[in-house]
């Protein structure tokens, strides 16, 4: 049966156009262009609450401008991870979820924190969810990798990813339109346009509009739209900015994405993934949206005070075969579906203050607070469906909300010890609450009623101090060398209810020690830049996501006992020679996770005792020490190159290579071959040919161009494929 799951949805993030920008002080303000391959230019990252040179920070960021998602295909979150070393992202039908240095979410369930965070124009987005919002007219995306304890929070032991949208000006009128039409039928516009009102106020409009037809051949008695994509995305954003020292920016974002339930085979099924037999109801959508007000006061000293008002709301529904088959089923193996329809609601406020950037003592001092409440109406709000009913095969429905808050106060101050050396010392106090009010029925068929009734009605709080420790020495003009100790953690929860007529149990907190250390490098006058890196972590209590012992239809989250390790190396490149540039990245690393006992439901029912800490070890308690954590790739690859052919006047012919290698992985701590748990690598390649003639620009493009066809993940039984090749051609203007 499918892991208990409160809320879940797809993600993809589409392609950007347009001019990105380098950041000032204020993470979200608007300032001049920047190219992550152009030495005249400083790339920035944003996470520290104050804008920083990437090079001259400790901190391991992989940082994408708008321009460098375009030259590099990313047209999905998927694709981000072919561009950034340790990254993997989990696609399981209606969530997608980053996995950092293994370290992530490998299981749609809101129980478990995320591990890694998403942030927009500054607010924490809904965790793990609704992240099919396209990327259009964005300045620039980074990801940082490794717990960010202090400045993002709980749920951020894998890293963070910060995602900043292109603001209004009053400089002009300008902004871009893109068409392109590939195979499968793709169609997507995309444009912005920005208009100053006056020299203090300024509005910006931008959206996207994707159609595009499914990727799988469905076979059986399937109904729905199976994989169809039918995106509508829009924003409008508003600028005040009355005085040099104040301002405000206002962006509302609103999304309506149809993906067609996204169709899966068995896991353990051979041949093409992309080939499927359903029987069942295909279909998902997501309506969700966003509002963000950050006002912002910096006083003639250089002081800035800053505020941040997030509220966001989303209503996920999907309906999908949860065996991945077309069988009619029988009393032992029934035909099974899934559906749901869950709303989710978030409001949030952050406030910073952040001192002048001059003088060797520099801080920055916040507060945070967030109520987040999911809610699973009845009739249909979380439903699994078994056909035929029978005593055998259960029909199980969940109905009840999920409110979690979270409140914060946090705070770095650096001190210059000498010309060069200094040293930072942060801090994060956090309090967490979850809770859940729900109740888990089970039906048959013909009964009046329910057969079974379990409510729960659970809090649980978690109360924590995080920190870190960090020595930055910047030797000379071209080298930087970082150290630094820091401690995150992802906050505990409660299980949902179940039919085992058992109380569900609390899991606690996970507690992460990151050691780090790491070298960045420019050379020859700037054309060329490397960073390198090691880290060593050190979890406690790690959560992960398995099939409960005491009721084996259900899955439920438990912390391992003793010290699970992650440990590896990255390094990565960027070299840009006129007309010639290029960027490189990888990643080695390990996992092994310490003393563990659990059932593998798939090997029959659950043994009469199988304690998570003590076992016994039998061939169905299967003892997990040692293996390697989900979706941690032992190596990954990447790297691009790109030649600009000058044509004459302002024209250009421009080909592009990327290619991207992602290791084997494991889809499951049980780690069984014949059961369809090892994830096979993947080698992915995506070119390019751009004709540039001032503010035109005419691509043909190919992503995947080998058409290699793979699992991306593996979701309870099922396998779900990556994208095949896709090409086509785009056209766009600036203006």
């Amino acid at each position: 049966m499918k892991a208990f799951c409160w809320l879940t949805v797809s993600a993809v993030a589409l392609m950007t156009a347009g001019a990105a920008q380098a950041q000032t002080t204020d993470p979200t303000a608007a300032a001049k262009p920047a190219d992550s391959t152009d030495p005249s230019s400083e790339i920035v990252v944003t996470a520290e609450r104050r804008s920083t040179s990437l090079q001259r920070t400790g901190v391991a960021a992989t940082v994408l401008t708008g321009q460098d998602l375009v030259k590099k295909s990313i047209n999905g979150v998927e694709q981000l991870q072919f561009a950034t070393p340790s990254l993997t992202v989990n696609t399981t039908g209606q969530g997608n979820a980053f996995n950092i240095r293994g370290i992530g979410k490998t299981e749609q369930t809101s129980a478990i924190g995320v591990g890694v965070v998403t942030y927009r124009d500054g607010v924490a987005t809904l965790p793990g969810y609704f992240q099919a919002e396209p990327y259009y007219d964005i300045a620039s995306v980074e990801v940082l990798r490794g717990p960010q304890g202090t400045f993002a929070g709980g749920n951020a032991t894998g890293g963070a990813v910060f995602i900043t949208e292109k603001n209004p000006d009053t400089q002009s009128v300008n902004g871009y339109a893109m068409a392109q039409y590939g195979n499968y039928n793709d169609i997507k516009l995309q444009g912005a346009l920005n208009l100053p009102v006056s020299d203090t106020l300024a509005v910006r409009f931008a959206g996207n509009m994707e159609h595009r037809d499914t990727f799988y051949d469905v076979s059986g008695p399937w109904t729905g739209n199976p994989g169809d994509r039918r995106d509508y995305s829009g924003r409008a954003s508003i600028l005040w900015q009355p005085s040099a020292n104040f301002r405000v920016l206002l962006k509302g974002d609103y999304n309506n994405i149809e993906y067609g339930g996204l169709p899966a085979s068995p896991a353990t099924a051979t041949g093409d993934p992309l080939v499927v037999a359903q029987n069942a109801y295909l279909n998902g959508r997501d309506e969700f949206g966003r509002i963000v007000l950050n006002m912002a006061y910096t006083t003639d000293g250089g002081m800035t005070f800053r505020s941040i008002s997030g509220y966001q709301r989303g209503t996920t529904q999907i309906n999908y075969d949860a065996d991945g088959t077309a069988a009619t089923g029988t009393a032992a193996a029934p035909a099974l579906s899934f559906r749901d329809n869950i709303t989710e609601e978030i409001w949030s406020q952050e406030f910073n203050i952040v001192s002048p950037d001059t003088g060797p003592f520099t801080w920055v001092l916040g507060g945070y607070w967030q109520s987040d409440k999911i809610f699973i109406p009845a009739n249909g709000g979380y439903y699994s469906d078994a056909t035929p009913n029978t005593p055998a095969a259960l029909d199980i429905e969940i109905v009840g909300t999920n409110p979690k808050t979270a409140l914060a106060a946090f705070g770095q101050v650096g001190y210059q010890l000498t010309d060069g050396l200094q040293v930072t010392v942060g801090g994060r106090w956090s309090r967490t609450s979850s809770a859940n009010d729900a109740v888990a029925r089970a039906y048959f068929t013909g009964l009046p009623g329910p057969l079974a009734s379990l409510p729960q009605k659970d809090k649980t709080v978690d109360k924590k101090l995080n920190g870190k420790v960090a020595l930055n020495w910047t030797v000379d003009a071209n080298n930087f060398l970082y150290a630094f100790v820091a401690t995150g953690s992802k906050a505990g929860g409660l299980n949902g209810p179940n039919l085992a007529g058992v109380a569900p149990l609390a899991f606690d907190a996970e507690d992460v020690t990151d050691f780090e250390l790491g070298w960045k490098g420019t050379f020859m006058d700037g054309h060329l830049r490397t960073q390198f890196g090691g880290y060593y972590n050190l979890y406690k209590n790690f959560q992960i996501n398995i099939v409960d012992p005491r009721s084996p239809g259900i899955s439920s989250l438990f912390n391992v006992p003793g010290d699970t390790r992650l440990y590896g190396l990255e390094a990565s490149a960027q070299g840009s020679f006129d007309a010639f540039s290029f960027d490189l990245s990888a990643s080695v690393s390990n996992s092994k996770l310490s003393k563990f006992y659990a059932a593998d439901p798939r090997l029959g029912a659950a043994p009469a005792v199988c304690n998570p800490a003590t076992g016994p070890a039998t061939a169905r308690c299967i003892n997990l020490e040692g293996r390697e954590q989900n979706y941690a790739p032992k190596f990954t690859f990447s790297g691009g190159m790109q030649y600009a052919i000058p044509l004459g006047g302002d024209a250009s012919l421009t080909p592009r290579v990327d290619y991207a290698h992602i290791g084997a992985v494991w889809g499951t701590l049980f780690q069984n071959v014949s059961r369809g748990d090892r994830i096979q690598a993947r080698d992915i390649v995506n070119a390019q040919l751009t004709l540039a003639t001032g503010p035109w620009s005419i691509a043909a493009y190919s992503t995947n161009l080998t058409d290699e066809h793979y699992v991306a993940a593996i979701n309870g039984t099922r396998r779900l494929a990556g994208a095949p090749r896709q090409y086509g051609l785009r056209v766009s203007r600036s203006f």
